[in-house]
């Protein structure tokens, strides 16, 4: 690929930065929104820039939250080593930097809350009525069984009554078998990563599927999660998590560095957002730390 063409000024994949305004009001016009043709994280950048800003640990006026968007990464990654891995056009990349008042202790469930944030965004948008996405815990968002969506939640930093964090959301738009053979190849030559879900494309529920209208439901949708978050944590979350468990009821496998420590029935989630399998040594809930969830008949 020409990257001279990949990044033309005139590109019709481009945000529309007026569009996105009219879409999204409050975020477009009081939070900090950068967009860039290229970076190497969009997580990396922004967690820099909070750690290098100074702390207010329990901050009466929170300082609005900061986007930074790109149309490629070069050091894009997910959970446990895996790459993550678009071309210009086909994928929303994005963070969020917040000062959350919460301490770090207090953050259990953020990864499901925005989870449940992504959904909501997708509803706002002309999918398909026989789409149905689903949340698979702790951080993906899945369409028709393939990975949408993926969520990586970093700290910059921590307080007694504050935490900043960095929310990294990146959105398949398009083009998912051409990305499931990159990833595969990628995910071949880093020795640390286990094999995830396979990519899906919001363009199979929606033909139409654009940037600038699913940047402006994402920000409305996480405009309204992040201070319920802060006021009352993951437990309002919880139904419309449970309501859209892509694996409530099936047989999981829970691995750690891609050894199986148990397995059984995932029930749900609780208030804290830990899951929870009913095991053959009886109920168990499940931090998320590093682990990694998979139906039984994935067992590698």
């Amino acid at each position: 690929m020409n990257p001279s063409a990949s990044f033309a000024p005139d590109a019709p994949w481009r945000i529309d930065r007026s569009r996105l305004a009219t879409l999204a009001p409050r975020p477009a016009h009081d939070w900090d929104i950068e967009i860039v043709d290229e970076t190497g994280s969009t997580n990396a950048d922004l967690i820099e820039r909070l750690r290098a800003q100074p702390r207010d640990n329990a901050p009466a006026d929170p300082h609005a939250p900061v986007v930074r968007v790109a149309y490629s990464q070069t050091s894009g990654r997910g959970r446990r080593g895996r790459a993550w891995l678009a071309e210009p056009g086909n994928a929303l990349l994005m963070s969020v930097g917040y000062v959350l008042r919460r301490p770090i202790e207090g953050l259990s469930g953020l990864s499901l809350a925005i989870g449940v944030a992504v959904l909501d965004a997708l509803a706002r948008l002309p999918l398909s009525p026989s789409a149905r996405p689903a949340l698979k815990w702790p951080n993906d968002v899945l369409l028709d069984d393939g990975k949408l969506a993926g969520i990586l939640i970093e700290t910059a930093w921590t307080g007694p009554g504050a935490t900043a964090v960095v929310i990294g959301i990146g959105i398949n738009l398009h083009g998912a078998e051409h990305l499931a053979a990159q990833v595969d190849d990628a995910n071949r030559q880093a020795a640390s990563a286990v094999p995830g879900t396979a990519p899906a494309s919001l363009a199979r529920a929606w033909p139409g599927a654009n940037l600038t209208d699913t940047l402006a439901a994402l920000l409305n949708a996480i405009d309204a999660a992040l201070p319920r978050f802060e006021t009352e944590g993951f437990k309002p979350f919880r139904q419309r998590w449970t309501d859209a468990h892509a694996y409530a009821g099936r047989e999981v496998v829970l691995l750690d560095q891609g050894q199986e420590i148990t397995r059984g029935v995932a029930s749900g989630v609780d208030d804290s957002g830990h899951l929870l399998i009913d095991a053959p040594e009886g109920p168990r809930a499940v931090a998320t730390g590093e682990l990694s969830l998979r139906l039984a008949k994935e067992r590698p």
